[in-house]
């Protein structure tokens, strides 16, 4: 490792200083007995020092080193809503075979009565996310889907991911759902029992995918205040959600 030369001054200028302090020390008591006892006891502490500093230094630099991660992973669980995400949920919430009761309790209560996200939060964690498959659209699904699946798969290639299990989860029961649905050629006149195990995967996806959402949405609440605001107006279990900011 390469010693820069500003490192080189400092250390010798430290040393200069401390044995300027005993010299000083010296001649202001004249008592070289007292400063030898002494400068031995520090010098034997000086490992304990050592020792609890590494200590505390390691534990800052990996909380700091931690929370780099943690940020890199969330905007890299932002691109993953905002290219296949929400699309998903979208998708899947319209044949909710219980959106009609998760729509009325979303508006059954005023923003002054509780907070929007704390009420979201409050009806999804109750809600079972079950699609209707007659009602859901498996081509178009299988269609974006496909279309996602080398995203998906760089994703799942980051090796930072194995550090936020629940979101890794969501990949793979996506991509799951991706190749299950890219394996048949044709969704036409499947076999009950096919359309029970692709019922299966949907909704495996479906409800760990709305949980990360929420999750995600939390974090853009605290983090960055503006992404929070737009992703709310595009609340996917909201059927009239839009863009547009109303009055």
């Amino acid at each position: 490792m390469k010693v820069a030369r500003w490192q080189i001054i400092l250390g010798a200028s430290l040393v200069a200083l401390s044995v300027l302090a005993e010299l000083g020390q010296y001649l202001l008591f004249k008592d070289a007995h007292h400063i030898f006892v002494y400068l031995i006891d520090a010098t034997a502490f000086v490992f304990i020092q050592v020792l609890l500093v590494a200590l505390v230094f390691e534990r800052v630099l990996e909380g700091q080193a931690r929370r780099a991660r943690l940020d890199k992973l969330n905007m890299v669980i932002g691109a993953f809503f905002s290219e296949v995400g929400t699309k998903l949920l979208v998708l899947m919430s319209r044949c909710d075979a219980g959106i009609d009761r998760l729509q009325q309790q979303l508006a059954a209560e005023g923003e002054e009565a509780e907070p929007h996200l704390a009420r979201i939060r409050r009806c999804l964690k109750g809600h079972e996310f079950s699609i209707d498959r007659d009602e859901f659209d498996w081509p178009e699904a299988k269609a974006f889907l496909v279309e996602k699946r080398s995203f998906l798969l760089g994703l799942l290639e980051n090796a930072n991911l194995h550090e936020h299990e629940t979101f890794t989860d969501v990949l793979w029961a996506v991509s799951h759902l991706a190749e299950e649905l890219d394996a048949r050629k044709s969704l036409d006149g499947l076999p009950e029992a096919d359309q029970l195990h692709l019922t299966i995967d949907a909704n495996r996806a479906y409800g760990r995918l709305a949980l990360q959402w929420l999750e995600h949405m939390e974090h853009l609440k605290n983090s960055y205040p503006y992404l929070f605001s737009l992703s709310l107006r595009m609340n996917p279990f909201n059927r009239s959600a839009s863009p547009i900011v109303q009055a």
